[in-house]
């Protein structure tokens, strides 16, 4: 053999070596795109949509919140005044009996 034939050989040997050590690794990462694409379709067509309908509902229930809180908060100053009047009512009526 000549040294051209040699090194062809030699070649070719370290290509189907190369191709079966890298084979896998194309599997693997084929395999790996398929499943970032799985995970991307779930993310789209579920989670997001989900997302978007919590966020749909907290905004009006997040109002409604606000505006009840400030309903009890007017509420607890009326309860506040009609105690102080109802000791103030009591102490005279005590007075008077």
């Amino acid at each position: 053999m000549t040294d051209n034939e040699l090194l062809l050989a030699i070649s070719d040997i370290m290509e189907k070596k190369l191709d079966a050590r890298i084979q896998p690794l194309e599997d693997e990462i084929k395999s790996i795109k398929d499943e970032q694409r799985r995970i991307n379709i779930i993310i789209e067509n579920e989670i997001r949509s989900d997302i978007k309908m919590l966020a749909e509902n907290y905004m009006p229930a997040a109002k409604k919140y606000t505006k009840e809180a400030a309903k009890m908060e007017a509420m607890q100053a009326d309860i506040d005044v009609l105690k102080s009047v109802v000791r103030e009512h009591s102490e005279k009526l005590q007075k008077i009996s």
